[in-house]
């Protein structure tokens, strides 16, 4: 009988094949090193991606690269992050085509490189070009070069690549429409649809017309396979998550097409503010009581007519004493005529008093930059500068009312915001088209009888010494907690697209299903777990990972099938 052979080189063999089986899971091997890294990644895309054989370095830059330092830098919006001390990616590839996109995905598998996508760099904890851990292994695909729009307004549809702003969207829409159609999006131009339509996307236009994401038709996504697909190859469980589930955790969105929406010649706006000098006596009780008209009626405007409000300290100089007050603002747009807005407001916030000098016309391009803060007639092509928004040191929370807050809950806001110079409070109305979406409609969750979305800012620039951080930190994350009895609960609903990770966070390589339910369900309710069920079927080995995306959840067959077919 001949001698049995050892059996541990056969099992290390083996062992050797399901590491490379696994990618995701993985570290890459080939040497280890960053140049040999970056070698061996430019020999996979001109693999991959034949019109990128010819300069594949155009596409894959490396930290020891003279180009990776600005590209990297180049969309940080939150200077928080742009710290040396931040761990940075390992590469950062700047693919200008879907297919140099597959490209780099393909790659980042078989490097054992998770992806985080990026388009404009404004994720607000900066978790689409940072990572929290100590030894980053992930690749950066930065999407901004794709940002081509193509207008039909003969169909009423746009298609915008990802890259391309909000902006440079509007703009394109306003153009090719003859300025009769519009796109309901957020007000900052700088911000690229890739993201923001992946989060949802809020705008003054969402009472009317619903989120951004309401309004997508049609997408193209590279998904953990490198796969292009659209929507009827993705199929609509994919296509329902990637329509408010938050960028990077299915795929890479690479372009939206969406419905346009008729707008008027005319709209309307107006800006009114409300300073408060003297606390405790007659104008505070007339604010007070202006302030609770208008949380009972703003979300159940008609459905054309949006009034926000947000509070800040305003700094009075008298002499050598300077003091802080609260300053209270009333932002409106109106999808009509200045006369008509008036007799609106007059029928149901008489208390606001706003005359015609308050008010002012304009097309819709034009109420675009003016909701952004451009009140002077500037030319609509300032809406085409990618460079229009400063870049600032800053913390975002965000909390949803399902009641007015009370007189006792508003005099505590009235004091904590001058506590702060530079913080701010926004607080945006609902109701309208918004309510009327079921809550499985899209991920958002937050529709029939979530009244409000409440907004804490604090920003700081450059020019300040970044040692007050901690206190403007304080400040915000004080404030929101200040605001507990007041707001929604189980859960404390937030936005996926103003990110938290206050809230909580994944674990580099125990990523569970049930612990991030802690944040999970803030964000989506209920469509949490569909949303990791999605997850579980296109990218179970999570190639597409942060410290917020999306946990896969591994369900029966029958339950899949549902999934998919929802």
């Amino acid at each position: 009988m001949e001698p049995s052979r050892p059996r541990l080189p056969l099992l290390l063999l083996l062992l050797h094949f399901s590491l490379l089986a696994s990618p995701c899971s993985a570290r890459w091997r080939d040497g280890g090193g960053v140049g040999d890294l970056r070698e061996s990644f430019l020999r996979c895309v001109a693999r991959r991606s034949p019109a990128t054989a010819a300069d594949p370095s155009r596409l894959v830059h490396a930290p020891g690269d003279a180009s990776y330092p600005s590209l990297l830098d180049s969309t940080i919006q939150n200077l928080r992050f742009a710290s040396p001390r931040t761990p940075r990616p390992a590469l950062v590839l700047t693919p200008v085509t879907a297919d140099e996109v597959r490209a780099c995905v393909v790659c980042c598998r078989a490097h054992g490189l998770t992806v985080r996508a990026r388009s404009g760099g404004h994720d607000y904890e900066g978790l689409s070009y940072r990572s929290l851990g100590r030894s980053p292994r992930f690749a950066v695909v930065d999407v901004a070069a794709l940002r081509a729009v193509r207008v039909d307004a003969a169909r009423g549809v746009a298609r915008a690549e990802a890259g391309a702003t909000l902006g440079e969207l509007y703009y394109a829409v306003a153009e090719g429409s003859g300025g009769r159609l519009g796109f309901p999006a957020g007000i900052c131009p700088t911000v690229c649809v890739g993201g923001h339509l992946s989060g949802g996307g809020f705008g003054p236009m969402m009472r009317k017309y619903g989120l951004a994401a309401d309004n997508v038709v049609d997408a193209e996504v590279v998904d953990a396979e490198g796969r292009l697909l659209d929507r009827a190859a993705m199929g609509e469980g994919l296509f329902w998550a990637i329509r408010g589930g938050g960028g990077g955790s299915v795929g890479i969105v690479v372009s939206w097409t969406v419905n346009l929406v008729p707008v008027p010649a005319v709209v309307s706006a107006f800006t009114v503010h409300r300073l408060l000098l003297r606390r405790g006596g007659h104008d505070e009780q007339s604010l007070l009581r202006l302030l609770t008209k208008w949380q009972a009626v703003a979300h159940a405007l008609p459905d054309n007519l949006f009034v926000k409000m947000s509070m800040e300290a305003k700094t009075i100089n008298d002499g050598d004493d300077s003091t802080r007050h609260p300053l209270v603002t009333f932002k409106s747009l109106f999808l009509g005529n200045s006369s008509d807005m008036i007799t609106q407001i007059d029928h149901h916030l008489p208390e606001l008093g706003i005359k015609p000098t308050d008010c002012r016309e304009m097309n819709w391009l034009q109420s675009m930059l003016y909701s952004y803060g451009y009140t002077n007639g500037q030319p609509a092509e300032v809406l085409l500068d990618r460079t229009l928004q400063p870049k600032d040191y800053y913390k975002i929370k965000l909390d949803y009312l399902t009641s007015p807050i009370p007189t006792p809950g508003l005099i505590e806001l009235l004091t904590k915001i001058v506590e702060d110079e530079d913080g701010s409070i926004d607080i945006d109305p609902q109701g309208g088209e918004m309510s009327r979406i079921p809550e499985s409609g899209t991920p958002y969750a937050h529709r029939s009888g979530y009244l409000y979305n409440l907004q804490y800012f604090v920003k700081w620039g450059g020019d300040k010494n970044v040692s007050y951080e901690d206190d403007h930190l304080s400040w915000v994350r004080g404030l929101h907690e200040l605001m507990t009895p007041y707001v929604s609960k189980n859960p404390r609903a937030a936005y996926i697209n103003y990110r938290d990770l206050d809230l909580g966070q994944n674990v580099e390589g125990n990523t569970s299903y049930e612990e991030a339910r802690v944040w999970g369900e803030k964000y989506f309710r209920g469509n949490f777990r569909r949303l990791a069920m999605v997850k579980g079927e296109v990218d179970p080995d999570q190639l597409f990972w942060s410290e917020q995306s999306i946990p896969p959840l591994v369900v029966s067959t029958r339950d899949a099938g549902l999934v998919s077919d929802s």
